[in-house]
């Protein structure tokens, strides 16, 4: 009995804390949100590769550009739950499906050498001033199929990535640090999603070596350790990477590594790594939402972050734990 008073406590607390904190219901964000997929060009070795890529577009003029990145053997369509409540904040959402195998090494995660791959991805985004550029010919294309025409690109940018694609964001941002810094002011943060580094290289370790030297906002949202997100080295090496971070993100204690695709996942994704629960989604959009809301703007909206009330509701709950620094 004492069980079932606790859990009649809990569960009015959760739904509480997800309430205050909430952000538009799937059925709201699809009717403010239109979508569109073409390709985008991309060199590999020596062709040039098209792999597809989903955009998404507000209501209104785009207050910012995300690219959102899927995991290891997943696709663009994975993604499609998020990209779509990223974009009812009001942001344009660039969603390209990357290959998970390839024989020529242009591959998401590090099989041996991606990082030429992963330059000319980087390229993307330093050309996208270029209208005949890969980024911005792919944009254009799917603004006709959407009747969203005559809007630029934004200038502003922020990368989200998904278990390999964490990586991948993380290694494209210090390739923009290092290679064009123009574009890199324009970077406002990543918000990494259950983050997995590459068995094989250091392009996790690299690149935050590099990008922890500068002022860009960097948070992830994490599960718990297990096989489906290698032990959570790639969280772990962003703690390790900001030692001295009183907050680099949260864990959800119940999450699953599959959390990110919400409803857009599949039977392949639940069966390999296990099925979400929607209190997890829930905070999952919600925080990544809001901290991509706030690295645009510059600000920092207490109810995101730790002492907030909504956010300390979650801990409460045990929905999320505070992850900090591996120093801290």
């Amino acid at each position: 009995m004492r069980v079932l008073s606790r859990l009649r406590i809990l569960v009015p607390a959760v739904a509480a804390a997800l309430s205050a904190l909430a952000v538009p219901s799937s059925a709201q964000a699809d009717q403010a949100v239109t979508s569109a997929s073409t390709t985008v060009d991309v060199p590999c070795a020596a062709f040039t590769y098209h792999p597809d890529a989903d955009w998404y577009f507000p209501s209104g003029t785009p207050k910012g550009l995300i690219w959102l990145q899927h995991g290891f053997a997943r696709s663009g369509g994975n993604m499609a739950d998020l990209a779509t409540h990223y974009a009812a904040a009001g942001y344009l959402v660039f969603v390209p499906s990357l290959p998970s195998a390839d024989i020529f090494g242009c591959t998401l995660q590090n099989l041996g050498n991606n990082k030429p791959f992963l330059n000319n991805v980087a390229t993307w985004f330093s050309g996208a001033d270029d209208s005949s550029g890969a980024l911005a010919t792919s944009y254009a294309r799917a603004a006709a199929k959407a009747g969203r025409s005559g809007t630029p690109l934004p200038s502003s940018l922020l990368f989200s990535g998904h278990s390999a694609g964490g990586e991948a964001v993380e290694y494209v941002a210090q390739r923009l640090h290092s290679a064009a810094p123009t574009t890199f002011a324009r970077l406002k943060g990543l918000v990494l999603l259950d983050p997995v580094k590459s068995v094989i290289g250091d392009n996790t370790e690299a690149s935050l070596a590099g990008l922890s030297a500068t002022s860009l906002r960097v948070r992830t949202i994490s599960s718990p350790p297990y096989l489906c997100n290698s032990d959570a080295a790639g969280t772990t090496a962003l703690q390790e990477a900001y030692p001295d971070a009183s907050f680099v993100g949260v864990r959800l204690t119940t999450g699953s590594h599959v959390d990110a695709e919400g409803a857009s996942t599949d039977t392949v994704g639940s069966l390999g790594c296990g099925t979400s629960q929607a209190k997890n989604v829930t905070a999952l959009q919600t925080l990544a939402v809001g901290w991509a809301v706030d690295a645009f703007s510059g600000r920092t909206t207490a109810t995101y972050y730790p002492g907030g009330a909504s956010y300390e509701s979650l801990v409460a709950a045990g929905t999320i734990e505070t992850l900090a620094g591996s120093g801290d």
